[in-house]
């Protein structure tokens, strides 16, 4: 079985790195390229990078931003936000990204996807997905940062995306982002069920109780900001933590 990926996430405004409850209330937490660093030290198996404010400004993802977060890395890269063509993820995997994330361009042009997918391969397309509890569909599609609902059901969105070639699903949990409540993992069970490529859990993970749980729902990587932003958990102690529960996860020299 694959090892359990630990995936720290930089949400990135103006430049900066920022963090909030629920997509709102957001708060300076430092320079990108000094975090890149820190995370590549410790031992992240991956880093995901998402422009948060560029798909509701309408405007190009930071690529200098991102290609001196690049600079610093010797790990897998993710990129997201304001991808709404097939040049502007070209522009990113230029500038040093590994793959690119869409979430709200895709919604709207489901084929994206498919023309990202032929230009790119697959493995370089992650299918980003906000998703909120809604009562008459289990769990709705929201988009432009959690500012609008879509009326499309996640899960059947997911194995949609995942068919038209999308190689891999970021899954927020929008009701449990920045809580530090815990993953949703009734919502990554059932998106287990949707699609058979890798799944990352994002939103409320905190403990590695929360990430073992995660993984025991399915997911193959968790997702984190704040925690590891304000260094309340180390990567290296959490992965030691997750192997005494009994989560295959890669640590230094293994």
């Amino acid at each position: 079985m694959p090892a359990f990926r630990i995936v720290p996430c930089l949400d990135v405004r103006a430049g900066r790195v920022v963090k909030g409850v629920n997509f709102v209330n957001l708060r300076d937490l430092g320079d990108p390229v000094e975090h890149g660093r820190y995370y590549r030290d410790e031992g992240a198996d991956e880093l995901v990078f998402l422009d948060i404010t560029a798909t509701v400004e309408g405007r190009d993802t930071l690529r200098r931003v991102v290609a001196a977060v690049a600079e610093v890395l010797d790990i897998p890269f993710t990129v997201g936000g304001g991808v709404r063509r097939v040049e502007d993820a070209a522009a990113l995997l230029a500038a040093g990204a590994d793959k690119v994330a869409v979430n709200t361009a895709a919604v709207a042009d489901p084929a994206l996807l498919t023309r990202l997918a032929e230009r790119f391969g697959s493995q370089c397309v992650v299918l980003a997905v906000d998703a909120r509890r809604c009562a008459s569909l289990g769990w709705e599609v929201v988009t432009h940062g959690g500012r609008t609902s879509t009326g499309r059901d996640a899960l059947a969105w997911i194995a949609e995306g995942t068919a038209r070639g999308a190689g891999e699903v970021l899954l927020t949990s929008m009701d449990r982002d920045g809580t530090g409540a815990g993953f949703d993992v009734e919502l990554l069970a059932a998106a287990r069920g949707a699609t058979g490529v890798p799944l990352i859990a994002s939103g409320g993970g905190e403990t590695a109780e929360h990430f073992a749980a995660a993984a025991a729902a399915g997911a193959d990587a968790g997702l984190a900001a704040t925690i590891f932003h304000e260094r309340r958990v180390g990567i290296g102690t959490l992965k030691q933590q997750l192997a005494a529960l009994g989560v295959a996860v890669r640590q230094e020299g293994t």
